[in-house]
Parts: C-alpha cells; structure tokens; sequence
C-alpha cells in the first residue's frame, strides 16, 4: 500500500462459493475489510467496492467503469491547456491558477493574451486561409451567406486557433470571446470554437477554464463532442432543463434536419456563429467540475437524456429531461453557489464521473 498509495484503487472481494453448513472457504468479505482498513491509512481519497463473482453483471459494470476512469485520470497527467485571454467582468469563476490544475489534477496550464491570436489572424492572406474556409464550408450550413469579410476573418481565425493549438500539443482551451472579438476583429470566436470541439479540442468560451477541463473529460469518457453552455429555462411539467450558449457548439452535435446551420451573434449581430438545436440522445451527463468556497474542488452530476427539440433561442441549444426532478436540481444548484456553465455529455457517464471525483478527492453532488 505504500507503493501504491498515489494509484487509484478498486478492492474486489469474491463471493463465498459455497454455503453448506462446512468449512468457509474464503473468508474473502472478512479480507475486504482488513484490506479496507489498511487501505484507508495509507489513502486520503476514497476508493471503489465490489462484491461478487467474476461473470456478475455488477462486477463487469464497475470495473469496466473503473479502467475507464482511470484511463481519463492518467491521461490527464500529459494533458496541457491554455487559458486564451482572461475572463470578463463577474465571470472569475472560470478563472484557473496554473499550481491548483497541476497539483489537483496534473493538467499543466498555459496561458496566451488573446490580441497575440488576433494579431496572427491578421498576418494571414486569404490564400493561405482557404482550406480552413472549404473544410468549414463542409461542416456547415449557410457560411456562404455570412458577409466576405466576416466570412474570411473566420477562416483567419480559425487557422491562427488550429495552428496554435496543434503546434504547442493542446488539448483543450478556455478562451476569450466578447467583447475583444468583436471591437478589435470585428468576427466572433464563437464559431471557430465550434470547429475546435469537433477536432477533438475541448474548446469553452467566456474562458472558463473548468468548464474546458470539464468539456475534455466528457469527451474522453464519451468518445464524442460535448455540448458546453448555460441552464436557462426549467420546464417543471416536463422535467427538462435547457442549455443554450450563443453559438460555440460542435457541428456533430447539430439535428439531422437542420444540420449545423450559421447564424450571426445574439447581441452584436456579427457572424459567424452557429444557430441550431442539438441532436436527440437516449443518455445525456450534466458535469462541471466546480469549486468550493474554501478552494477545494467539487463534482456537479446529473443524469438525463437529450429530447428532440428544435432551437430554442439564437445561438445553440440542447433540451435535457432529468432522470430526477429538474425543479429540485435547479434549486438546490442556485443555493448551492454553482458556477453557471455546464457540459452536457451524450453518454451515461456519470459512474465514471464519480469514480474521477473520488480520486481527485472532490466533493460529490450527484442527481
């Protein structure tokens, strides 16, 4: 145990084979506790219990569930992000200390003033931006029809972005969106952050950088692209809750019928931004990794599944019902104190979440 004290663990007690009024066997749960209180000398966070035989579907389940969660947690050691920018006024919840991700989650930060990615996009010419321009023209609908010059801009920029990140082996960003974009580009990031996420670039905006960090963790335990936005309407007769964001959505989670329309932003009507409602799911994951009033780290889970709704507002949106009440979620969450940007994840992933939170030593709210 001492060598082991830093690794995740899951203590496995067999099933007693035999129950026939002669010698136990095993004596394998008596073990499980000696085990246990060895165990829990040597190890602050928590670790998983099962019991049970080898071919028991609860056995499979867990430790399948396991593996995966520590997968994530090792991977996260070679994991580096960048906080793109700063976060604006009254959104400092987002704000992450570079010593806090390295030694809570063993992520390495690194940090770049958005007008130095600004600046690049400037220096490109049209030419050199083209294959960004096609491959988005691709992955959308209705990029032909945003103005040439904002058209052009978001190829700009979204080369400067796909660069950057590549070059330096980023896996995911919290970047910077208003008011910089607009007055000192005049072309919102919000839809090259869009592409990012469907590259496999964990990519926030408003730089939430826990919400990245959340965003990148969903994708790996879901294989897919991951909603990131804000819970802004509750439905109590239907138990849904809706997340919406003003157009950073990745193009693979748009609807089928629409696909992965192209709007202008809500406020400043500038393009281009994305403008759909996100795709059905029969498994959805509500996560944010948040933090406590005393600097610790916090968990928020929430199971659900993505129901077929168009568009709610500009910009994207996803409708969740709730596995449990929607009303109750949204209250205790405001008194709570949780940070108002989630990532809705479109698996059932949220064993694993859970199995994450207990080796980061995270506080657990799970619905």
């Amino acid at each position: 145990m001492h060598r082991f004290r830093n690794v995740p663990l899951l203590l496995w007690t067999l099933r007693e084979p035999v129950i026939d009024g002669g010698r136990l066997r095993l004596n394998a749960l008596t073990g499980a506790f000696s085990a246990a209180n060895t165990i829990r000398q040597f190890k602050e966070e928590p670790f998983e219990f099962v019991y049970g035989s080898p071919k028991e579907p609860q056995v499979i389940d867990i430790a399948s569930k396991m593996i995966q969660a520590a997968k994530v947690r090792f991977e996260m050691q070679n994991l580096k992000v960048c906080a793109i920018g700063h976060t604006p006024q009254g959104f400092g919840f987002g704000r992450a200390l570079d010593n806090d991700m390295l030694e809570t989650f063993g992520v390495r930060q690194d940090a770049i003033e958005a007008r130095e990615l600004i600046e690049k996009a400037k220096s490109y010419t049209d030419e050199e931006c083209k294959e960004y321009l096609e491959d988005a023209l691709n992955r959308t609908v209705g990029l032909q029809d945003t103005p040439e010059k904002n058209r052009l801009d978001f190829a700009r920029l979204y080369k400067a972005y796909e660069v950057f990140v590549k070059e330096n082996k980023i896996g995911a960003v919290a970047s910077r969106c208003w008011p910089d974009f607009f007055t000192s580009f005049g072309t919102p990031v919000c839809a090259v952050l869009a592409m990012l996420n469907d590259l496999g670039v964990a990519a926030a905006c408003e730089a939430d950088m826990y919400g990245a960090l959340s965003m990148w963790m969903g994708m790996k335990l879901s294989g897919r692209s991951v909603f990131f936005g804000d819970p802004v309407s509750l439905n109590e007769e239907e138990n849904t809750i809706t997340f919406w964001h003003c157009g950073t959505a990745a193009c693979s989670l748009a609807r089928k019928d629409t696909g992965a329309c192209i709007g202008e932003h809500c406020n400043r009507h500038i393009g281009p931004t994305m403008e759909f409602g996100c795709e059905e799911s029969e498994h959805a994951t509500i996560f944010r990794i948040g933090r406590n009033p005393n600097g610790t780290f916090r968990f928020f889970i929430a199971s659900g599944k993505a129901i077929d709704r168009p568009k709610q507002f500009f910009g994207t949106s996803t409708v969740i019902e709730m596995k449990e009440s929607a009303e109750k979620i949204i209250h205790q969450s405001v008194l709570e104190g949780w940070e108002p940007h989630y990532a809705v994840v479109y698996e059932d992933v949220a064993d694993e979440l859970e199995m994450l939170a207990h080796m980061f030593k995270a506080d657990v709210r799970r619905y």
